[in-house]
């Protein structure tokens, strides 16, 4: 295994506050060596390969707990191998990926032929296992069995848990086997045509929307039940200001709830839709500039703890389908640190540290994995990165490319991903 000397490099680990100049020896898949540099022995000699890093930035390795790779069942969308390539360009050394597959997550056996090929790739992928059979919503999955076969959390995403009963027993459940709950908040009784918002764009465009009472209502009874049972519950892909305000106080009364910020809802509002049509088609959809500016306060005070991706892939044919027969979601690993780094960071809204926290060492700490900070003899899973480089997103290596961001000019470029103590992407253009 390649040794991997880094010169000269500003450090930031937010799960010990460190941001300082060191040098970094990787060995063994290891950290091995953290000097400062100002007083670092290390020599070019000490590795097979030497990064200078002035200039840079180096990282826990960031972590996605909410992506879909669409395989099996969906892999002209994207695949496990595409999707690992996305993730590792985007300097992501940990996913998540969402079980609603075909077949579902929602079978043990499933899930270990899943996890077994995920196995093969060169960053750390995960899965969750289905709350219900076959997404459904009506039965509960063995939820004892899919841990046993390796799932860090139990999900329906895409599909809300309607029958309240059911979810309460899922989330006991859960609690037993400490595995956290996530779910997508959207009653279907407030929403007439999903992926906009009903509001000022539904209204130009002459449709029906989702309300925003679609995700408050649900937010509000989960949160009630999550409290009650004592549950890690997950919030996912927050939309409105008045969910970030019932999770802000839920967590005052002391209970495990979290909750996720996109890029695209702490980037965009409701009329990306009128220029960008489907591509700015999601769900939960974009809303108001009150409510973007309400998630980012939600993730400047902790009251979001993470920052994840939904990373959706849909290939160019369903989303060239008119407004309301396109399916819903934008692609979003390759995308994620520069939209923080060029709308949060730069704008004064969160520090670095900050930021670097809610996409790596916040999540890790929810879903309990190995993953979210820089510690000598861990796992050296790292992302290096230029905080001031100006790129223009273009090419993707996802399999997909519908996303709003296409052409944008953003800052912020990753350098290198580092998993397991070897470099997994490394920009050519560097």
């Amino acid at each position: 295994m390649t040794d991997i000397l880094i010169n000269n490099i500003r450090l930031i680990d937010p799960a010990v506050g460190t941001d300082e100049m060191v040098d970094m020896l990787i060995s063994g898949g290891k950290v091995s060596v953290v000097d400062l540099h100002s007083k670092s022995t290390l020599r070019r000699t000490d590795a097979d390969e030497v990064i200078n890093g002035r200039g840079l930035i180096a990282a826990p390795g960031l972590v996605d707990v909410h992506v879909h790779f669409r395989d099996p069942g969906f892999t002209y969308k994207e695949d496990i191998h595409t999707g690992a390539l996305a993730a590792a360009k985007g300097g992501f050394t940990s996913v998540v990926m969402m079980g609603n597959t075909k077949p579902a997550a929602d079978d043990p056996e499933a899930v270990r032929s899943v996890l077994k090929r995920a196995a093969n790739e060169k960053i750390r992928i995960y899965s969750v296992g289905n709350v219900t059979m076959g997404l459904g919503g009506t039965s509960l999955t063995d939820a004892k069995a899919l841990k046993e076969a390796g799932v860090v959390g139990l999900s329906d995403d895409g599909f809300p848990i309607m029958d309240k009963d059911l979810l309460e027993r899922a989330l006991e459940t859960a609690v037993t086997l400490n595995l956290p709950v996530s779910l997508h908040e959207e009653d279907p009784a407030f929403i007439e045509n999903n992926g906009i918002n009903a509001g000022f764009a539904s209204n130009e465009l002459g449709i029906g929307g989702s309300d925003r009472m679609a995700e408050i209502s649900m937010v509000e009874r989960d949160i009630k039940l999550a409290l009650k049972t004592g549950a890690s519950l997950d919030i996912q892909h927050i939309s409105t200001k008045e969910a970030v305000e019932l999770i802000r106080q839920a967590k005052k009364e002391g209970g495990r709830i979290h909750a996720e910020a996109t890029p695209h809802h702490f980037s965009l509002t409701e009329e990306a839709v009128l220029t960008y049509g489907t591509l700015a088609k999601m769900n939960p959809p974009l809303r108001t500039e009150e409510d973007r500016i309400a998630i980012i306060e939600g993730l400047k005070d902790g009251t979001i703890d993470m920052i994840a991706t939904d990373h959706a892939p849909h290939s160019s044919e369903e989303k060239d389908r008119p407004f309301t027969e396109a399916p819903s979601g934008i692609t979003g690993l390759e995308t994620s640190l520069a939209l923080g780094i060029t709308n949060l960071v730069d704008k004064g809204h969160l520090s670095m540290s900050r930021l670097i926290e809610r996409m790596s060492t916040g999540p890790a700490k929810v879903y309990g994995l190995p993953a979210g900070d820089i510690r000598v003899g861990s796992a050296a899973d790292l992302v290096i990165f230029d905080p001031s480089e100006e790129w223009i997103v273009s090419d993707t290596v996802s399999k997909s490319s519908n996303s709003p961001f296409i052409n944008w000019r953003l800052k912020g470029r990753v350098k290198y991903t580092i998993c397991d103590g070897r470099i997994v992407y490394r920009d050519e253009d560097k």
